[in-house]
Protein backbone atom coordinates (compact mmCIF):
# COMPACT_ATOMS: atom_id res chain seq x y z
CA UNK A 1 0.00 0.00 0.00
CA UNK A 2 1.37 3.49 -1.07
CA UNK A 3 1.67 6.22 1.49
CA UNK A 4 0.61 9.69 0.80
CA UNK A 5 0.88 13.09 2.80
CA UNK A 6 -1.45 15.40 1.55
CA UNK A 7 -1.87 19.58 2.26
CA UNK A 8 -5.34 20.08 4.29
CA UNK A 9 -6.72 23.45 4.23
CA UNK A 10 -10.19 22.14 5.38
CA UNK A 11 -11.85 23.58 2.55
CA UNK A 12 -13.83 21.29 0.33
CA UNK A 13 -10.76 20.63 -2.62
CA UNK A 14 -8.42 19.16 -0.26
CA UNK A 15 -10.94 17.11 1.40
CA UNK A 16 -12.14 15.44 -1.82
CA UNK A 17 -8.22 14.96 -2.84
CA UNK A 18 -8.29 13.17 -0.26
CA UNK A 19 -11.47 11.11 0.00
CA UNK A 20 -10.18 9.91 -4.10
CA UNK A 21 -7.08 8.55 -2.64
CA UNK A 22 -8.62 6.59 0.10
CA UNK A 23 -10.71 5.27 -2.44
CA UNK A 24 -8.37 3.67 -3.73
CA UNK A 25 -7.23 2.24 -0.39
CA UNK A 26 -3.70 4.43 0.05
CA UNK A 27 -2.54 5.48 3.20
CA UNK A 28 -3.19 8.64 3.51
CA UNK A 29 -2.32 11.50 6.36
CA UNK A 30 -3.02 15.43 5.98
CA UNK A 31 -0.95 17.98 7.12
CA UNK A 32 -1.96 21.45 8.08
CA UNK A 33 0.30 24.64 8.58
CA UNK A 34 -0.56 27.75 10.96
CA UNK A 35 1.03 31.40 10.28
CA UNK A 36 -0.33 34.64 11.34
CA UNK A 37 -2.50 34.61 8.23
CA UNK A 38 -4.48 31.10 8.98
CA UNK A 39 -4.91 28.50 10.87
CA UNK A 40 -5.29 24.34 11.43
CA UNK A 41 -9.16 24.47 13.03
CA UNK A 42 -10.73 24.03 10.06
CA UNK A 43 -8.27 20.85 9.05
CA UNK A 44 -8.67 19.75 12.35
CA UNK A 45 -12.72 19.43 11.99
CA UNK A 46 -12.19 17.98 8.49
CA UNK A 47 -9.82 15.62 9.42
CA UNK A 48 -11.68 14.25 12.40
CA UNK A 49 -14.50 13.74 9.54
CA UNK A 50 -12.01 12.12 6.93
CA UNK A 51 -11.12 9.77 9.28
CA UNK A 52 -7.07 10.78 8.75
CA UNK A 53 -4.15 11.67 10.76
CA UNK A 54 -3.42 15.07 11.00
CA UNK A 55 0.39 16.99 11.16
CA UNK A 56 0.11 20.25 12.42
CA UNK A 57 3.07 22.77 12.15
CA UNK A 58 3.53 25.77 13.24
CA UNK A 59 5.33 27.93 10.53
CA UNK A 60 4.84 31.75 11.52
CA UNK A 61 8.50 32.94 11.40
CA UNK A 62 9.88 31.50 8.31
CA UNK A 63 6.27 32.04 6.46
CA UNK A 64 5.96 35.86 7.72
CA UNK A 65 9.97 36.52 6.19
CA UNK A 66 8.23 34.67 2.72
CA UNK A 67 5.33 36.79 2.93
CA UNK A 68 8.10 39.91 2.80
CA UNK A 69 9.39 39.46 -0.15
CA UNK A 70 8.11 36.97 -2.94
CA UNK A 71 9.33 35.23 -5.51
CA UNK A 72 6.62 35.06 -7.60
CA UNK A 73 5.03 38.48 -5.91
CA UNK A 74 1.75 39.01 -4.62
CA UNK A 75 -1.92 38.80 -6.13
CA UNK A 76 -4.66 40.75 -5.87
CA UNK A 77 -4.32 42.16 -2.35
CA UNK A 78 -0.72 40.43 -0.06
CA UNK A 79 -1.14 36.77 -0.88
CA UNK A 80 1.82 35.42 -2.78
CA UNK A 81 -0.17 32.10 -3.20
CA UNK A 82 2.46 30.59 -5.92
CA UNK A 83 5.20 31.23 -3.49
CA UNK A 84 3.00 30.46 -0.29
CA UNK A 85 1.99 26.55 -2.14
CA UNK A 86 5.75 26.22 -3.11
CA UNK A 87 6.76 26.51 0.49
CA UNK A 88 4.21 24.64 1.82
CA UNK A 89 5.08 21.90 -0.51
CA UNK A 90 8.26 22.08 0.40
CA UNK A 91 8.61 21.26 4.18
CA UNK A 92 5.85 18.90 3.68
CA UNK A 93 8.39 17.53 1.33
CA UNK A 94 11.41 17.38 4.52
CA UNK A 95 8.54 15.18 6.09
CA UNK A 96 7.96 13.06 3.44
CA UNK A 97 11.23 11.97 3.08
CA UNK A 98 11.88 12.43 6.87
CA UNK A 99 8.85 9.68 7.85
CA UNK A 100 8.87 7.45 4.61
CA UNK A 101 5.50 8.64 2.20
CA UNK A 102 5.73 8.20 -0.76
CA UNK A 103 4.15 11.53 -2.71
CA UNK A 104 2.62 14.65 -1.62
CA UNK A 105 -0.38 16.02 -2.73
CA UNK A 106 -3.02 18.61 -2.55
CA UNK A 107 -6.59 19.74 -3.80
CA UNK A 108 -5.24 22.07 -6.58
CA UNK A 109 -7.80 22.35 -9.74
CA UNK A 110 -6.44 23.22 -12.69
CA UNK A 111 -8.06 26.87 -13.79
CA UNK A 112 -10.01 27.33 -10.77
CA UNK A 113 -8.04 30.50 -9.60
CA UNK A 114 -6.44 31.80 -12.86
CA UNK A 115 -3.56 33.71 -11.58
CA UNK A 116 -2.06 31.02 -8.97
CA UNK A 117 -4.01 27.98 -10.15
CA UNK A 118 -3.27 27.97 -13.96
CA UNK A 119 -0.86 25.21 -15.66
CA UNK A 120 2.09 27.62 -15.52
CA UNK A 121 1.25 28.52 -12.16
CA UNK A 122 1.13 24.87 -10.91
CA UNK A 123 4.36 24.10 -12.76
CA UNK A 124 6.37 26.98 -10.32
CA UNK A 125 4.61 25.58 -7.44
CA UNK A 126 6.32 22.11 -8.27
CA UNK A 127 9.41 23.30 -9.32
CA UNK A 128 9.98 25.77 -6.69
CA UNK A 129 8.88 23.07 -3.90
CA UNK A 130 12.51 21.21 -4.24
CA UNK A 131 10.10 18.47 -4.78
CA UNK A 132 8.58 18.59 -8.63
CA UNK A 133 8.29 14.69 -9.52
CA UNK A 134 6.80 13.47 -6.10
CA UNK A 135 3.21 16.43 -6.40
CA UNK A 136 0.18 14.89 -7.32
CA UNK A 137 -3.13 16.81 -7.92
CA UNK A 138 -5.67 14.10 -7.91
CA UNK A 139 -8.47 16.46 -8.71
CA UNK A 140 -7.24 17.38 -11.71
CA UNK A 141 -4.54 14.28 -12.79
CA UNK A 142 -6.13 12.85 -15.57
CA UNK A 143 -5.85 16.54 -17.42
CA UNK A 144 -2.16 16.99 -16.68
CA UNK A 145 0.93 15.20 -17.43
CA UNK A 146 1.42 12.16 -15.96
CA UNK A 147 3.82 11.86 -12.75
CA UNK A 148 6.08 9.07 -11.44
CA UNK A 149 3.52 7.80 -9.17
CA UNK A 150 1.13 7.22 -11.78
CA UNK A 151 3.74 5.43 -13.81
CA UNK A 152 5.16 3.73 -11.11
CA UNK A 153 1.76 2.24 -9.98
CA UNK A 154 1.67 3.81 -7.01
CA UNK A 155 -1.68 5.68 -8.22
CA UNK A 156 -4.31 4.67 -10.11
CA UNK A 157 -4.65 7.09 -12.71
CA UNK A 158 -7.72 6.07 -13.93
CA UNK A 159 -9.45 6.53 -10.64
CA UNK A 160 -7.95 10.20 -10.66
CA UNK A 161 -10.71 13.11 -11.89
CA UNK A 162 -10.57 15.36 -14.79
CA UNK A 163 -11.66 18.58 -12.71
CA UNK A 164 -10.93 22.24 -14.02
CA UNK A 165 -12.52 25.42 -14.42
CA UNK A 166 -14.14 27.94 -11.62
CA UNK A 167 -17.46 26.00 -11.17
CA UNK A 168 -17.58 24.68 -7.93
CA UNK A 169 -20.86 22.37 -9.07
CA UNK A 170 -18.39 19.24 -10.27
CA UNK A 171 -16.99 18.85 -6.30
CA UNK A 172 -20.54 19.12 -4.72
CA UNK A 173 -21.49 16.86 -6.62
CA UNK A 174 -18.51 14.43 -5.83
CA UNK A 175 -19.07 15.40 -2.34
CA UNK A 176 -22.38 14.45 -2.25
CA UNK A 177 -21.58 11.53 -3.84
CA UNK A 178 -18.83 10.10 -1.57
CA UNK A 179 -20.99 11.07 2.02
CA UNK A 180 -18.90 14.28 2.87
CA UNK A 181 -21.87 16.96 4.63
CA UNK A 182 -19.93 19.48 6.36
CA UNK A 183 -17.38 21.31 4.52
CA UNK A 184 -16.74 24.81 4.61
CA UNK A 185 -18.19 27.36 1.84
CA UNK A 186 -15.33 28.09 -0.94
CA UNK A 187 -13.05 31.51 -0.43
CA UNK A 188 -12.06 32.94 2.89
CA UNK A 189 -9.68 31.35 5.09
CA UNK A 190 -6.87 33.36 4.61
CA UNK A 191 -6.18 36.85 6.17
CA UNK A 192 -4.03 37.98 2.84
CA UNK A 193 -6.72 37.73 0.34
CA UNK A 194 -8.83 40.34 2.40
CA UNK A 195 -8.22 43.66 1.23
CA UNK A 196 -8.51 45.48 4.94
CA UNK A 197 -6.13 43.47 6.35
CA UNK A 198 -3.50 43.92 3.66
CA UNK A 199 -3.93 47.51 3.44
CA UNK A 200 -2.76 47.09 7.35
CA UNK A 201 -0.12 44.50 7.04
CA UNK A 202 1.62 46.76 4.25
CA UNK A 203 1.30 50.15 5.77
CA UNK A 204 3.28 47.71 8.27
CA UNK A 205 5.84 46.36 6.07
CA UNK A 206 6.87 49.81 4.84
CA UNK A 207 7.32 51.58 7.89
CA UNK A 208 8.28 48.77 9.99
CA UNK A 209 10.45 45.90 7.52
CA UNK A 210 11.71 44.10 10.21
CA UNK A 211 8.79 43.62 11.66
CA UNK A 212 7.93 40.26 13.82
CA UNK A 213 5.08 37.67 14.17
CA UNK A 214 4.12 39.79 17.23
CA UNK A 215 3.46 42.49 15.34
CA UNK A 216 1.59 41.13 12.42
CA UNK A 217 -1.04 39.92 15.15
CA UNK A 218 -1.83 43.09 16.58
CA UNK A 219 -3.24 44.36 12.97
CA UNK A 220 -6.15 41.81 13.77
CA UNK A 221 -7.22 43.58 16.94
CA UNK A 222 -9.60 46.61 17.24
CA UNK A 223 -8.46 50.03 15.83
CA UNK A 224 -4.90 50.38 14.18
CA UNK A 225 -3.65 54.19 14.10
CA UNK A 226 -0.31 55.60 12.14
CA UNK A 227 1.11 58.03 14.60
CA UNK A 228 4.04 58.64 12.61
CA UNK A 229 6.79 56.52 10.27
CA UNK A 230 8.01 55.24 13.24
CA UNK A 231 5.30 53.84 15.72
CA UNK A 232 2.07 52.33 15.40
CA UNK A 233 -1.22 52.69 17.79
CA UNK A 234 -3.60 49.50 18.31
CA UNK A 235 -6.62 50.60 20.44
CA UNK A 236 -9.20 47.88 22.02
CA UNK A 237 -13.02 48.28 20.69
CA UNK A 238 -14.67 46.22 23.00
CA UNK A 239 -13.36 44.38 26.43
CA UNK A 240 -12.08 41.19 23.93
CA UNK A 241 -9.76 43.51 22.28
CA UNK A 242 -8.40 44.57 25.76
CA UNK A 243 -7.96 41.54 27.21
CA UNK A 244 -6.26 40.54 23.36
CA UNK A 245 -4.32 43.52 24.12
CA UNK A 246 -2.77 42.82 27.48
CA UNK A 247 -2.20 39.24 26.43
CA UNK A 248 0.43 41.31 23.57
CA UNK A 249 1.82 43.47 25.77
CA UNK A 250 5.51 42.62 26.26
CA UNK A 251 8.97 43.26 25.11
CA UNK A 252 9.12 47.15 23.73
CA UNK A 253 5.30 47.40 23.57
CA UNK A 254 3.73 50.14 25.30
CA UNK A 255 0.12 50.20 26.82
CA UNK A 256 -2.06 53.23 27.63
CA UNK A 257 -5.10 53.44 29.61
CA UNK A 258 -7.05 56.73 31.34
CA UNK A 259 -6.87 56.63 35.29
CA UNK A 260 -9.93 56.68 37.02
CA UNK A 261 -12.43 56.71 33.61
CA UNK A 262 -13.50 53.57 31.73
CA UNK A 263 -12.57 53.08 28.28
CA UNK A 264 -10.29 51.32 25.96
CA UNK A 265 -6.49 50.40 26.08
CA UNK A 266 -3.64 51.40 23.49
CA UNK A 267 -0.83 49.69 22.98
CA UNK A 268 1.85 51.40 21.00
CA UNK A 269 4.39 49.27 18.41
CA UNK A 270 7.47 50.26 16.76
CA UNK A 271 9.80 52.71 17.97
CA UNK A 272 8.14 55.54 19.04
CA UNK A 273 9.26 59.09 20.76
CA UNK A 274 7.97 61.14 23.24
CA UNK A 275 5.42 62.68 20.49
CA UNK A 276 4.68 59.80 19.46
CA UNK A 277 2.96 58.67 22.73
CA UNK A 278 1.07 62.32 23.66
CA UNK A 279 -0.59 61.58 20.13
CA UNK A 280 -1.31 58.12 21.23
CA UNK A 281 -2.66 59.17 24.55
CA UNK A 282 -4.72 61.73 22.92
CA UNK A 283 -6.53 59.55 20.46
CA UNK A 284 -7.11 56.50 23.51
CA UNK A 285 -8.61 59.39 25.57
CA UNK A 286 -11.26 60.36 22.82
CA UNK A 287 -12.51 57.25 22.60
CA UNK A 288 -13.32 56.51 26.72
CA UNK A 289 -15.43 57.93 29.00
CA UNK A 290 -13.39 60.95 29.27
CA UNK A 291 -13.49 61.88 25.84
CA UNK A 292 -15.77 65.30 26.65
CA UNK A 293 -13.45 66.92 29.30
CA UNK A 294 -10.59 69.40 28.80
CA UNK A 295 -8.03 67.16 30.02
CA UNK A 296 -7.82 62.97 30.78
CA UNK A 297 -4.61 61.80 33.01
CA UNK A 298 -3.61 58.73 31.49
CA UNK A 299 -0.56 55.92 32.56
CA UNK A 300 1.77 54.48 29.94
CA UNK A 301 3.05 50.59 31.59
CA UNK A 302 6.30 49.77 29.34
CA UNK A 303 9.22 46.76 30.11
CA UNK A 304 10.98 50.02 31.30
CA UNK A 305 8.53 51.48 33.62
CA UNK A 306 5.56 53.77 33.98
CA UNK A 307 4.84 57.29 32.30
CA UNK A 308 1.84 59.58 33.53
CA UNK A 309 0.53 61.94 30.63
CA UNK A 310 -2.36 64.38 30.78
CA UNK A 311 -3.62 65.46 27.37
CA UNK A 312 -6.87 66.55 25.96
CA UNK A 313 -8.67 64.13 23.95
CA UNK A 314 -7.94 64.53 20.39
CA UNK A 315 -10.85 64.96 18.46
CA UNK A 316 -12.38 62.59 16.59
CA UNK A 317 -11.91 64.08 12.98
CA UNK A 318 -8.21 64.58 13.70
CA UNK A 319 -8.26 60.62 15.23
CA UNK A 320 -9.74 59.23 11.75
CA UNK A 321 -7.22 60.77 9.66
CA UNK A 322 -4.55 58.80 11.40
CA UNK A 323 -6.76 55.54 11.31
CA UNK A 324 -5.35 52.31 9.28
Amino acid sequence: MSKALGLLSGGLDSSLAILCLKRQGIEVTAIAFVTPFFGSSKAERMARQLDVPLIIEDISKIHLDMVKKPHYGYGKNMNPCIDCHAMMFRLAGEIMVERGFDFLFSGEVLGQRPMSQNAEALRKVANYSDHPDRILRPLSARILPMTAMEEQGLVDRNQLLDLQGRSRRPQEALAKEWGLTDFPSSGGGCLLTEIHFSDRLRDLFNHQPDCTVDDVELLKIGRQFRLSKHAKLTLGRHQKDNELIRKAAHGSYIVLHAIDLSGPLGLVSGQPVAEDLRVAAAIVASYGKGKDQAEVELLAEAAGGEQHFIVAPMPRSESLAKIL
